[in-house]
């Protein structure tokens, strides 16, 4: 059946009883429109437009009929004109070679007597013009912004927005138009002519020098519209054109950024909207908005940015949950302008943590911490710890990055400081980076006076809660080191000190190893833990008795590393003096901040520089970070053990200074130990030492002395460095930079880009290092990266974490890789890397396979 208007055919679709019967009947009507085309059919023409259209937004297609939407446009009909030109911007877009034919089109139609054809070809050319297009039609635009016709003019400005959009060269040509209409009393006009004015600004720098003339105009426009009564034909709930104001101010925000003279002439009328603004309504807020983004973005006068900001914060007490969220978010950008000026919104924005919303929540956490400083740091971070308690654990990781960051930076005192940190560890201690707990152990390590009192709280905190993973590993560090503090002491109470034995010590560290919520991690935490204190000459016989059989018992575990360790310690038992000379209290760790700069959730944690990371074999070295450890051997790091050095060496002390060598004497005693486990120091040469262990300490020196192989790297969570320092914060040797390093492209979509730097030495054959640098080449964020390699079967694979697992447009984040491969092999990688982008989740999967094949070395 054929349908002869559009109404009858709406009727037959919707008459349908199934999906199946409408999708018949619009192939059946599709087919009776094609064989009418080909009739030339004049008359027909127009209802076949109409139907096909029709057809068209029901999902079905309907290109076949976009000549004969071009045969439309050529009549002298008005209303074929219409139907035509709807057709074309339905069916039509830049990218088809058809649009060509409607360029002379729209250039007859534009010197139409007739101002609604006039109008047609105007709306038509900013739908769908194209770069060529607007270079072709730019010149008929340009003569349409003179026109009498405010009509005209209005589309006109619009036509030449598009323009300007698609070949912003172009902008010349409408600079003199543009200032006229800037002139005009119709508010279509000026609307249309703001808006062109801006995007031109925004494009050229040049021509905003030109507009900054219009300022005293714009100010006199605004100061109508603010002054002017009741206006029906503008009215917006009392408030005159307000799509016009926020026009205006947009485009006075951005002449007076930079320019004192502008925002000297704009000060005066941004008070008075700022003032005269009803706020009670949606349409006065923004307004109000808009003026504060004015003025924090112009040369404003300081009291006229504090009112700005105090209407932000007025803004915070507002119940609509989209203009407190607003409010938050631009404190968050203007924070570091006006600080005093935001403190006094304080107690609202803390209020805001208890918001129901989770986007206002997370705003005013990112802007709690920014408002951090010496004179409020206790009120705040006590609000912050109770907002911890309740928190989802979402926010947990950065929340307690933040509080033990500004802890660390603004602590009135080392007691308020450790105090602080404990109550994060027992809130949230599942949720504390790497970099916070080393800290925190290198605090407890330089304040010895606090020693018995950080232990104490450590020991009852633990027999309480063990399910806190942080907070047993502290316990577990700073118990194994002083525990000979609390045993002479005594738990140090608000009263009077409590005497505790060391059965309890022992009891509550073995505990650990049967909770179900030890991980591989805390086991060997524990053990080094409970080797430490066996070493301590008050500890009795059967305590002793305990550690051993419990070493003994894991010198059969599965797991590899627990049990080299197990074995190692258990040897250690029978050496008497020696055991407690490589057993004895570290030596404080070098104190230094953990980060560098404006306590910030943005901010990567764990470094004080924003450069790349440089990788050299078994250490990863910042360029700004000064090593001190470099070029030490095993026995120059067991002589620090003892106090002494070995050969005629200087070794630097605790202050970074060098010490005299010790007497040659030493040498037997390191002899002895190295000889312990089958490797025997060999003789000084003049060749330059190999770069020390990244942990530093005496345990993970027995860990490189196990074997005569060389051991793989470990994580940079290597829980056998518990009495050092983690590998991102220990001193590393200082190593030169190789003179020119390759990177290879391994991912790039999406805006995301991941390239792979490969670093090898010729002293390790088969040990490639390997960078990879994360960038974003778009304008949005990408979010929670999950970075995943694998090698083949033959190859070994170590990763560090990465350094940022959001990626800001513009920074560049990095994580660190080593595999290990047989000499003369190719390194081949697959990588799996998935990431939000958006709010959309991607997940990647690529085969990389780039690097030179003789990368490994070998022939």
């Amino acid at each position: 059946m054929v349908y002869h208007n559009l109404k009858a055919l709406i009727k037959g679709i919707r008459s349908c009883k199934t999906v199946a019967d409408e999708r018949a009947l619009i192939q059946q009507e599709s087919a009776a429109i094609r064989a009418s085309f080909r009739e030339e059919d004049t008359f027909a023409r127009h209802n076949n437009i109409a139907k096909l259209l029709y057809i068209h937004m029901l999902g079905s297609p309907a290109h076949f009929g976009q000549i004969e939407c071009l045969k439309l446009v050529a009549s002298p009909r008005f209303a074929d004109k219409r139907l035509g030109y709807l057709g074309i911007m339905l069916l039509l877009d830049e990218s088809q070679e058809v649009l060509t034919l409607v360029t002379n089109s729209l250039k007859n139609d534009m010197n139409h007597s007739n101002m609604y054809a006039v109008g047609l070809a105007l709306c038509t050319f900013a739908n769908i013009a194209s770069e060529e297009m607007s270079r072709d039609l730019a010149n008929e635009i340009e003569k349409l912004l003179g026109s009498s016709n405010t009509y005209i003019r209005k589309k006109a400005a619009l036509c030449a927005l598009r323009v300007i959009k698609k070949v912003p060269d172009l902008s010349d040509h409408f600079t003199a138009k543009a200032k006229n209409l800037l002139t005009d009393r119709n508010h279509g006009v000026l609307l249309t002519a703001i808006t062109l004015v801006t995007e031109m600004c925004e494009t050229d720098p040049n021509i905003l020098e030109e507009f900054r003339n219009a300022v005293p105009l714009l100010v006199r426009n605004l100061k109508s519209l603010v002054t002017t009564g009741y206006s029906p034909e503008h009215d917006v709930s009392g408030i005159t054109d307000p799509f016009l104001q926020v026009k205006i101010l947009r485009l006075l925000r951005i002449l007076g950024k930079g320019d004192e003279r502008a925002s000297e002439v704009m000060n005066d009328i941004l008070a008075q909207v700022a003032t005269n603004t009803d706020s009670t309504k949606n349409v006065g807020n923004s307004i109000l908005y808009e003026t504060v983004l004015c003025v924090l973005e112009i040369e404003a006068d300081s009291g006229l940015r504090v009112m700005a900001i105090n209407i932000l914060g007025k803004f915070l007490s507002n119940r609509d949950n989209n203009i407190r969220y607003v409010a938050l978010n631009t404190l968050n950008k203007v924070v570091s302008m006006d600080t005093n000026a935001v403190q006094r919104h304080r107690n609202i924005i803390l209020d805001c943590l208890r918001d129901g919303d989770i986007s206002i929540r997370r705003r005013a956490l990112e802007l709690s911490y920014a408002l951090i400083n010496e004179q409020n740091v206790r009120i705040l971070v006590r609000e912050l710890l109770a907002f911890l308690e309740v928190a989802d654990d979402e926010f947990k990781l950065g929340m307690t990055t933040q509080i033990c960051l500004a802890a660390e930076r603004f602590a009135p005192n080392k007691r308020w400081h450790i105090d602080t940190v404990l109550r994060v560890l027992k809130l949230a201690g599942n949720f504390v980076r790497e970099e916070i707990l080393s800290a925190f152990i290198r605090l407890v390590a330089h304040t010895p006076e606090l020693q018995a009192y950080t232990a104490s709280k450590l020991y009852t905190a633990l027999t309480s809660d063990i399910s806190q993973e942080s907070l047993t590993l502290a316990a577990a560090w700073v118990l194994g080191e002083y525990c000979e503090i609390v045993l002479e002491g005594g738990l140090v109470d608000e009263e009077d000190p409590k005497p505790i034995s060391d059965k309890a010590i022992v009891d509550l560290l073995l505990s650990i190893l049967d909770s179900p919520y030890a991980n591989y991690l805390t086991r060997q935490y524990v053990l080094t833990s409970i080797t430490k204190i066996s070493s301590r000459p008050m500890i009795s016989a059967p305590q002793q008795e305990r550690i051993s059989e419990v070493l003994a018992m894991y010198t059969t575990t599965p797991e590899l590393e627990l049990q080299q360790r197990a074995v190692e310690f258990a040897s250690l038992f029978n050496l008497g003096q020696l055991r407690e000379g490589v057993l004895e209290r570290m030596p404080p760790p070098e104190l230094k901040a953990t980060v560098m700069g404006v306590v910030s959730e943005n901010k990567p944690v764990g470094s004080s520089s924003g450069g790349d990371l440089l990788i050299n074999d078994d250490v990863v070295t910042s360029p700004t970070t000064n090593g001190q450890a470099g070029g030490q051997t095993n026995d120059d790091l067991l002589a620090e053990i003892f106090g002494g050095s070995s050969g005629t060496s200087a070794v630097p002390d605790a202050s970074g200074s060098a010490s005299p060598a010790a007497p040659k004497s030493q040498k037997s005693t390191i002899d002895d130990i190295l000889g312990l486990f089958g490797n025997t120091p060999a003789p000084a040469t003049t060749s330059s030492p190999s770069p020390a262990p990244s942990g530093g300490s005496g345990l993970d020196i027995l860990a490189g002395l196990s074997s005569t192989s060389p051991p793989p790297a470990q994580p940079a969570s290597n829980p056998m460095s518990a009495f050092s320092l983690p590998q991102s914060q220990s001193p590393a040797p200082a190593q030169p930079a190789p003179s020119r390093l390759q990177s290879y492209t391994a991912y790039e979509k999406n805006d995301l880009k991941i390239t792979l730097t490969p670093q090898t030495s010729a002293a390790k054959p088969g040990v490639v290092m390997i960078l990879a640098r994360f960038q974003v080449s778009g304008s949005a964020p990408v979010t929670g990266i999950v970075f995943q390699a694998a090698v083949p079967k033959t190859q070994q694979l170590q990763m560090l974490p990465m350094s940022n697992p959001n990626v800001n447009p513009g920074s560049t984040e990095t994580q660190q890789m080593r595999v290990i491969a047989p000499v003369g092999s190719a390194v081949r990688l697959r990588l799996r890397i998935s990431y939000t982008l958006n709010g959309q989740a991607v997940q990647d999967q690529v085969d990389f396979s780039g690097f030179p094949p003789n990368l490994t070395g070998g022939a």
